[in-house]
């Protein structure tokens, strides 16, 4: 049965989840979320898909999944890949993962959202800031690991790899340049060398040219 991944391209964290499936290799197919129409603010939506209001949402017959974090874990289970070697290295994981989505992606996809899709003239200035400086803490802590690493944990790519990457491949402005840290760019190399890898527009239905 083909998994179905609720999900649109402008989403880093639905990319984590779709960059998973499809390094993975199991069988599954993008479901387009219409985010920009207010689709996960409908009661449908929250009904029928995912109370939360969010993307991604992974479902796999009778099996439905919200957090990218969650199903990233779900097709570890199911291919025997991104997982770690041991629990040692399942726990590392997990540690990156808590950690990215509370410090990188939880404020990359928000310092995103306000500075390329929210009304210039509604944009919080000092708010945005802010963000950019806890932005560039966060990504002196993954260059600094990364030094002398090709991968966060171990010596393959796992969920560390996977969700701590989730917006980096943007080319939106939100305060990264990947030249001024030369150990996470040549990590996201590393990862854009991985056969299958694909850029989020490409990988998943939805991008900013669709509404240009």
């Amino acid at each position: 049965m083909t998994i179905k991944l609720y999900c649109f391209g402008e989403s880093g964290h639905s990319y984590k989840a779709a960059l998973a499936l499809e390094l993975s290799g199991l069988d599954w197919e993008p479901v387009k979320v219409d985010f920009f129409a207010g689709e996960t603010r409908s009661p449908e939506y929250r009904q029928n898909v995912n109370e939360m209001g969010e993307a991604p949402v992974l479902v796999d017959g009778d099996v439905t999944l919200t957090q990218s974090a969650i199903i990233q874990d779900y097709v570890s289970e199911k291919s025997g890949k991104f997982g770690g070697k041991d629990k040692a290295e399942a726990r590392e994981i997990l540690r990156w993962q808590f950690w990215d989505n509370h410090k990188l992606s939880s404020m990359a996809g928000l310092t995103r959202f306000l500075m390329n899709f929210f009304p210039p003239e509604k944009q919080p200035k000092e708010v945005i800031g802010f963000n950019l400086g806890r932005l560039k803490a966060a990504y002196g802590i993954l260059d600094t690991h990364l030094e002398g690493r090709d991968w966060i944990v171990g010596d393959g790519m796992t969920n560390a790899d996977l969700t701590c990457c989730g917006y980096l491949f943007y080319e939106e402005p939100f305060g990264f340049d990947r030249a001024e840290w030369p150990n996470i760019d040549r990590w996201l190399t590393n990862i854009q060398n991985t056969p299958g890898w694909k850029h989020p527009y490409d990988l998943m239905p939805g991008s900013p040219a669709d509404r240009a």
